[in-house]
């Protein structure tokens, strides 16, 4: 690979850092080429260096933003790591619903939705299993930093191939109805599911009281900083008594906020105390 390339290869990783703070590592170069491909066509261009090009002449805030969305990483399933979702249902919804009982209210957050699978799969889970809480006020807010698969979510339409991923058939039959070759989710799941492009490492567009937060495979992705700046910003929307999830790899980095339980042979978090 050529000086010129390298460095624009640095520039892109640098957009991407500002943007959302996920750190590329230069090992994954390539994607660059591969998930920009569909950006470049829109603005004529047929190789990356005439789009480091541009971006150095001027400055362009959309298109670094349109830059760092694409290059975010949107790898889910239909309930996806299993132990989270036992745990959900066997712990931590059932201790949410008794405590929940006089106001008739659950505030769930999925954070870094992608295509919404993970939303959806929280809201099959709560029909499925816990009718008493059928007619209460229930929303599953879902974000994501790329406003192309947000929008897939608002649809939830599948093809079949990602039904085929996680999702029990006899689930696939009562929750979705076929549309040749994909699968739309139904309105009663629907209903519970809203979506919102949202950037984690900015300002979050929600009030305090969320019951339960899905952070999951996120951090992974983020430096230390970033880390515990997000973690903070989760600390104040979360209810006292609220449960927070990460991926099976995460850990929660400072643990004077966070209580750390083991569960179903997955790992949940409670805040200590409130953040001001």
């Amino acid at each position: 690979m050529t000086a010129a390339a390298n460095a624009d290869y640095a520039y892109l990783r640098a957009v991407v850092f500002r943007h959302s703070r996920n750190v590329l590592e230069s090992a994954h170069d390539h994607l660059f080429q591969t998930r920009l491909l569909g950006l470049l066509r829109r603005h004529g261009m047929a190789h990356l260096h005439e789009l480091v090009r541009l971006l150095r002449a001027s400055s362009n805030p959309g298109l670094e933003r349109a830059i760092a969305e694409a290059m975010t990483i949107n790898e889910t399933s239909f309930f996806r790591d299993c132990r989270t979702f036992d745990a959900l249902r066997t712990e931590v919804l059932p201790r949410l619903i008794d405590s929940r009982i006089s106001t008739r209210r659950l505030r769930i957050w999925s954070a870094a939705c992608s295509t919404g699978q993970e939303a959806y799969s929280v809201a099959m889970l709560i029909r499925e299993h816990f009718p008493l809480v059928s007619s209460w006020d229930i929303r599953i807010e879902g974000t994501d930093l790329s406003a192309e698969v947000v929008e897939r979510a608002r649809l939830g339409r599948y093809h079949r191939i990602e039904m085929n991923r996680g999702l029990p058939a006899r689930l696939l039959v009562r929750y979705f109805d076929r549309s040749g070759e994909d699968w739309v989710v139904k309105p009663s799941i629907a209903a519970l599911c809203a979506f919102r492009q949202a950037n984690l490492c900015s300002p979050l567009p929600f009030p305090r009281g969320f019951d339960l937060i899905l952070l999951r495979n996120v951090m992974i992705y983020l430096p230390m900083d970033a880390r515990l700046a997000l973690l903070a910003a989760l600390g104040r929307l979360i209810a006292p008594d609220g449960y927070l999830f990460l991926g099976s790899a995460e850990q929660v980095p400072d643990r004077s906020a966070w209580a750390t339980v083991l569960s179903s042979g997955t790992t949940y978090y409670r805040p200590l105390q409130p953040l001001k």
